[in-house]
């Protein structure tokens, strides 16, 4: 999570898991600043750092990032919270959320949850309503 802050997150290690971890340990490290305000600005940071632009075809995604704040949120929530950071974060990414963007795949079409647009900003699942309330 450090690592993400400083920008200096390896690129090989910035992978699905690599964003799960990161923000579920800013979540748990840092509970008073909302992710949602501080994940956009990491990211973009970190993929300038390793030569990714972000731009409307690659780079940092909205949508998907609040996605995965709500779903995390929600899962650590419910998770068992004696357990130290770590095994939070690990217990997490042996769940559905570390297991890639497939689960996004109920909730929106390819063409829209690939559009422009939700890359932007939020755009609503076109398939099925998420179970998460998105926002703090």
């Amino acid at each position: 999570m450090q690592a993400l802050r400083d920008a200096t997150l390896p690129k090989a290690r910035w992978t699905h898991k690599g964003h799960v971890a990161a923000t579920a340990g800013l979540m748990l490290l840092h509970p008073g600043l909302p992710p949602e305000d501080a994940l956009p600005g990491l990211i973009r940071r970190l993929n300038d750092s390793h030569g990714v632009p972000n731009n409307d075809m690659r780079g940092y995604h909205h949508t998907i990032t609040l996605f995965f704040v709500a779903a995390l949120r929600a899962a650590l929530a419910a998770d068992d919270a004696s357990l130290p950071p770590h095994a939070r974060v690990n217990a997490v990414l042996a769940g559905p959320l570390g297991a890639g963007k497939r689960i996004m795949a109920s909730y929106w079409s390819e063409a829209v949850l690939f559009s422009v647009a939700a890359r932007r900003g939020w755009v609503a699942p076109d398939l099925a309503p998420i179970p998460y309330p998105i926002g703090g």
